[in-house]
C-alpha cells in the first residue's frame, strides 16, 4: 500500500503479512520450499500426500476392529463390509479417492513405510466396498437429477459397487420391505399443527406416492432451518439402513474438519447438544423390531445348512459411522484433489430462497470467514467439543433420527415451556397416541418450533390434511401393544373385582 507521495513511496510501502510463522521451507523434510501452509505450518508437495494419508488412516483404522477402544492389532479385521456415503462434494470425493487408493487398488504410495511390504497392514481389509448416493432432487421440483453423472463417475474406480437411492425412499414401504425382507409395515402420520404430534395409522391402501408424502412432509416444516435439517436426517438414516442391507459394519462419511466444526456448532444451536459425540463418531444398532424382522427372515430362509451355520456366527447388526477426514481441513482436501487430478462433480445448488437463511448455512458462512484470519479456529472448536460430556442417561433411540434421546426430557420441557391452555389440554393424550415422547429434543423442535417469520415457500403443494406421513422407519421405532395372556389380564384387574358373597 502506498502513501501517495512519489518521493517517499519506496519507504512507505506496508510490508505484506507472512503466511507462515518461522520459515518458508517444509517443516517435515526441511529441504524443499513449502507449497502449502496448514495452520501456520509449511509443507512441500512431496510431504503433503503422506501427511493426508496418515491423517486419513489415523481417523479410520483404530475403529476398524470390533473392539475399537482396545489396543491396536497387527491386522485389521472388520466384522463386515464398507459403505461409503457419497454426495458429489469435495469431502466425499476426496474420501472416495483415499478409500480406493488405500483399500481397493492398494496404491503403494499410500502404504505405511514401516513394517515392510509383507506386513499384515498391507493386506486387503474389506471384501466388498459399496458407494451409496442419495439423490435429493425430489425435494425441489426445479432441481436436476444427478444420479447418472454420479454413477458414471463412480464407475471410473474399479472394484467398487454402486447403490443409488432417492430421498423419497424414506416414505416408500416397498424400499423398507426390500431392505428388511418383511411385509409387516406399520406406517404412521402425525398432526403437525400441535406440539403433541398426535399419531394416526396410515391405511395400507393409501394412494399417496412416496414423492407426494415427501412433499407433504417438507411443506409442513415450520422454519427455513427445519428443511435442511430434515433432509440431512433422512439421508443419514437411509445410509444406515443401506449399510445393514449390504452387511456393512462401517459407514464412512466425507466430513472434513471444517464441515465437522460447522455441524457441531449448528447442532448445538438446534438442540443437539446431547448428541455431540454422535456427530464425530457413532455406533448405531437397529431397534428391536428391525432386528427381529431380520432374524425371522434368516430363520425361514431355504439356504443350505453350511450357510445357516456360518450365519449363526456372523456379527450382530451394528453400523459404526466414522468420519476419517475429521482432521483434514477444507483447504487440504482441495489441494489433494488438485495435485491428484481428482475430478469434483459438485453438488447441485438448491433452487430455494430459504437455503441461505437456515442456521446451518449462517454458521458455515461465519466459521469459514473466521477461518481465513484465524486458521486455528476450526480445530479449536472440534477439540473443545470432544471434551463435552452429555448429562443424564439415554432413554432409547429417537424414532425419527435414530440417535440417543435424553432421559426425563418430557418432564424438563413441561417445566420450562409456557403454553396457552385450552380445552384440548384438559385431558392429556396417552403416550401411544403421541409421537412426542419418542422424539429427541432436536427432532421435536424441528417439527414444531415456529418462527414469527414464515419460512420461504418450497414451491410444493401444502398437505390437504393436518396429518402428514412420517418416514417408514418411525413405525419400527414405536412400541407395539403386546397381547396379554389370560393370567396377565386377571392380574391387571384383580384389584377391581368384587368378592363373591
Amino acid at each position: 500500500m502506498s502513501c501517495g507521495n512519489p518521493a517517499v513511496e519506496g519507504d512507505a510501502l506496508m510490508p505484506r503479512r507472512k503466511k507462515y510463522d518461522k520459515t518458508k521451507f517444509c517443516v517435515k523434510c526441511k529441504e524443499a520450499q513449502g507449497s502449502i501452509v496448514i495452520r501456520h505450518a509449511v509443507y512441500c508437495k512431496d510431504c503433503f500426500s503422506p501427511l493426508i494419508t496418515h491423517k486419513f488412516r489415523r481417523g479410520l483404522e483404530p475403529s476398524v476392529n470390533q473392539k475399537a477402544d482396545g489396543p491396536r492389532r497387527t491386522a485389521l479385521k472388520p466384522d463386515g463390509n464398507l459403505l461409503v456415503g457419497f454426495s458429489g462434494g469435495l469431502g466425499s470425493t476426496v474420501l472416495l479417492d483415499l478409500v480406493h487408493r488405500c483399500y481397493v487398488s492398494m496404491d503403494q504410495s499410500t502404504m505405511p513405510s514401516d513394517g515392510g511390504k509383507n506386513h499384515p497392514r498391507h493386506e486387503k481389509v474389506w471384501n466388498r466396498v459399496t458407494v451409496c448416493y442419495v439423490e435429493i432432487s425430489g425435494a425441489f421440483p426445479a432441481m436436476r437429477d444427478r444420479t447418472p453423472d454420479v454413477e458414471q463417475y463412480v464407475a471410473t474406480y474399479e472394484g467398487l459397487d454402486f447403490v443409488s437411492l432417492r430421498l423419497q425412499d424414506a416414505f416408500d414401504p416397498n424400499w423398507w420391505n426390500a431392505v428388511h425382507a418383511s411385509s409387516d409395515d406399520q406406517r404412521f402420520a402425525a398432526d403437525m399443527t400441535s406440539e403433541e404430534l398426535r399419531l394416526s395409522k396410515l391405511a395400507s391402501t393409501s394412494t399417496s406416492t412416496p414423492l407426494q408424502s415427501l412433499h407433504s412432509y417438507l411443506a409442513s416444516l415450520p422454519t427455513a432451518t427445519a428443511v435442511p435439517t430434515a433432509i440431512e436426517t433422512l439421508v443419514r438414516v437411509l445410509l444406515l439402513h443401506t449399510a445393514l442391507q449390504t452387511d456393512s459394519s462401517h459407514l464412512v462419511l466425507g466430513t472434513s474438519l471444517t464441515s465437522l466444526a460447522v455441524s457441531l456448532i449448528s447442532g448445538v444451536s438446534q438442540g443437539r447438544g446431547y448428541n455431540l459425540k454422535e456427530e464425530m463418531q457413532e455406533e448405531w444398532m437397529p431397534d428391536a423390531e428391525v432386528a427381529n424382522l431380520r432374524s425371522e427372515q434368516e430363520q425361514t430362509s431355504h439356504d443350505t445348512k453350511e450357510r445357516r451355520s456360518a450365519r449363526d456366527g456372523r456379527r450382530k447388526g451394528y453400523v459404526r459411522v466414522v468420519r476419517p477426514l475429521r482432521d483434514v481441513g477444507r483447504k487440504e482436501c482441495a489441494l489433494w484433489a488438485r495435485w491428484r487430478d481428482v475430478t469434483i462433480i459438485g453438488k447441485e445448488p438448491w433452487p430455494w430462497s430459504g437455503a441461505k437463511q437456515g442456521i446451518g448455512a449462517l454458521t458455515r458462512e461465519f466459521i469459514t470467514g473466521l477461518e481465513k484470519d484465524y486458521p486455528s479456529t476450526v480445530s479449536t472448536i472440534v477439540r473443545t467439543c470432544t471434551k463435552v460430556e452429555p448429562k443424564g442417561e439415554s432413554a432409547g433411540l429417537c424414532a425419527l433420527c435414530a440417535r440417543p434421546m435424553q432421559e426425563g426430557l418430557q418432564e424438563w420441557k413441561s417445566r420450562i415451556s409456557i403454553r396457552s391452555r385450552d380445552a384440548s389440554h384438559d385431558t392429556p393424550p396417552s403416550a401411544s397416541a403421541s409421537l412426542t415422547p419418542h422424539l429427541c429434543y432436536a427432532c421435536h423442535i424441528t417439527l414444531t418450533s415456529r418462527s414469527s417469520r414464515p419460512a420461504p415457500s418450497l414451491g410444493l403443494t401444502p398437505p390437504a390434511l393436518s396429518d402428514v406421513p412420517l418416514p417408514v422407519w418411525v413405525g419400527s421405532g414405536m412400541p407395539r401393544s403386546a397381547k396379554l395372556s389370560e393370567q396377565q389380564m386377571k392380574e391387571v384387574v384383580q384389584d377391581f373385582l368384587l368378592e363373591d358373597t
